[in-house]
């Protein structure tokens, strides 16, 4: 199938857009039609998406159902998938049926509702499937719109804020990236990413106010990127939004903010910042590596005193997402496998555990922890899955949380020990956390009054973690069904980043030469 990509990616939108044009009304009927339709239309993105993952040749590191048309001004429509990117337009596909399910208890402006979510997961699939520099931007910072309406309308107390918060933090953070994109269209000539990713840009160092800066225009441009995909993932101390964001924004918007979102930075440091500015990375890579370890231990150690159930959460995955940078920096495989396992893992254990916040806020309309206590009485069920989610985030053997942060903490062994050493207190730490939210809200005595004619999971609830249940559990067995898929383009990464280098310093080597002479 010739457009198959074009098929999955705008699927959802024709859904909104036939919900915008044909649905009619506020009332129930209304209601459940608008849900309907969003549930179908997402589900037939899903099943339609299998056929990528079905036909993907893994062993081929090249780009695969490459979609090529003149579009806009000379600019081009590319789509295409790698090795790299496969799996987050599957999870991406995956993970939106089961937010739309969760949304079913939501009764204030449905449609608009169901049309944010919708579009939404356009936007994202075309972030994992663009290959033109300029409809990866379009696509990217488009995401922001939905998400910040989705906050900003459906969210909390203080959702104004947070929703702006949001928005500004994360497209202020694009700003340089834009700039770098048309510093980069300058040089090279082009807005075709495969082309931009084989092209040597000037890595020779040169001097700013008296500054030294080494790796020249490739330094200065991957710090661009990286103001953008640092505050994307979010990266200490730039990820400070997330926390606010998750608490204020809606079950469903924070399963999509945790499992999708942030995977956009890792993504983005993998598409374009280490192979198109190898020299740059490698120059600012102990940074990444510092940076990387502080947020794992600061954050964990702040996820320790919050009394809000998602603000704990929040700050638990931005700890997650320090692994997560940590391991594409060392550009070795055990690492960058860990990276890219790490964020499909973190997409099913952080949406899962945000769907159990869910859960029990339906019921009693409070986060609050100590609001809580003792379900494991009322509510068996749940206990056993909260378990579960929590076992994973923690990083039990047996579970894909586990696969992960031991392939990250492997790969940094190989490059440096000291961040080795500070970054798996974080394991430590994150059991801390982790088994005291559980404690407090599940287990004990169920004392308080409220909590007494509180009820277990519904059928609907169940088949929702169904198939979370199934994936964290089938990954920590076997974990090749990622491995198998990302490892040989992610080894061509490694090799193009090591060339990339090699000749750098050869190109240097002959200038230096020249100049003596």
């Amino acid at each position: 199938m010739s457009n198959l990509l074009s098929i999955v990616t705008f699927l959802p939108a024709i859904a909104a857009l036939i919900l915008a044009i044909f649905l009619r009304g506020e009332d129930e009927a209304g209601q459940r039609n608008a849900k309907w339709v969003a549930l179908i239309a997402t589900t037939l993105t899903f099943l339609v998406s299998l056929f990528i993952l079905f036909d993907f040749n893994a062993a081929d590191t090249g780009f695969q159902f490459v979609e090529e048309r003149e579009w806009l001004m000379g600019l081009k429509y590319k789509m295409g998938v790698d090795g790299i990117s496969v799996l987050f337009v599957m999870l991406t596909t995956f993970m939106m049926p089961l937010t739309i399910a969760a949304s079913w208890n939501v009764n204030t402006r449905v449609k608009e509702y169901m049309i944010a979510f919708l579009l939404l997961e356009t936007l994202m699939l075309g972030v994992f499937m663009a290959l033109d520099l300029v409809l990866f931007y379009l696509f990217f910072e488009a995401g922001l719109i939905p998400m910040f309406l989705i906050i900003g309308i459906w969210g909390g107390a203080n959702r104004i804020y947070a929703s702006f918060k949001f928005f500004l933090y994360t497209f202020f953070g694009s700003v340089l990236m834009l700039v770098a994109m048309v510093a980069m269209f300058a040089d090279a000539g082009t807005t075709d990413i495969p082309t931009l990713m084989a092209h040597q840009f000037a890595s020779e160092s040169f001097s700013i106010l008296g500054v030294q800066v080494i790796g020249g225009m490739q330094t200065l441009m991957f710090l661009a990127f990286f103001a953008s995909f640092a505050v994307k993932m979010p990266m200490w101390p730039v990820h400070t939004w997330l926390p606010d964001a998750h608490v204020q924004a809606p079950t469903a918007g924070s399963v999509v903010l945790a499992a999708i979102l942030l995977k956009m930075g890792g993504y983005g440091f993998l598409r374009f910042s280490l192979p198109m500015f190898p020299v740059g990375a490698d120059v600012l890579t102990p940074l990444v590596f510092w940076l990387s370890a502080i947020a794992i231990v600061y954050t964990s150690l702040v996820a320790l005193v919050q009394e809000d159930m998602k603000k704990l959460i929040a700050y638990s995955s931005v700890a997650h997402m320090g692994y997560v940078t940590m391991g594409i920096f060392t550009m070795n495989q055990q690492g960058v496998d860990g990276a890219i396992f790490q964020m499909i893992s973190h997409g099913f254990i952080s949406g899962a555990l945000f769907l159990c916040v869910g859960v029990i806020y339906d019921r009693m309309h409070t986060r609050d922890i100590d609001a809580y206590g003792g379900l494991v009485t009322r509510m068996p069920v749940y206990a056993m899955l909260f378990m579960l989610f929590t076992m994973a985030n923690v990083g039990l053997p047996g579970t894909s949380g586990f696969v992960g942060e031991f392939l990250v903490l492997m790969g940094i062994f190989q490059v440096n020990t000291w961040v080795a050493l500070f970054a798996t207190s974080g394991v430590i730490l994150s059991a801390a956390y982790a088994l005291y939210l559980y404690r407090r809200v599940v287990m004990g005595d169920l004392i308080k009054e409220s909590l007494k004619a509180i009820t277990d999971m519904t059928a609907r609830e169940k088949w929702i973690f169904a198939p979370l249940v199934v994936m964290t559990l089938l990954l920590g067995v076997y974990p090749s069904l990622v491995t198998d898929v990302i490892g040989p383009s992610v080894g061509a990464l490694i090799a193009d980043h090591n060339t990339a280098l090699a000749a750098a310093d050869r190109l240097g080597d002959a200038q230096v030469a020249a100049a003596s002479h």
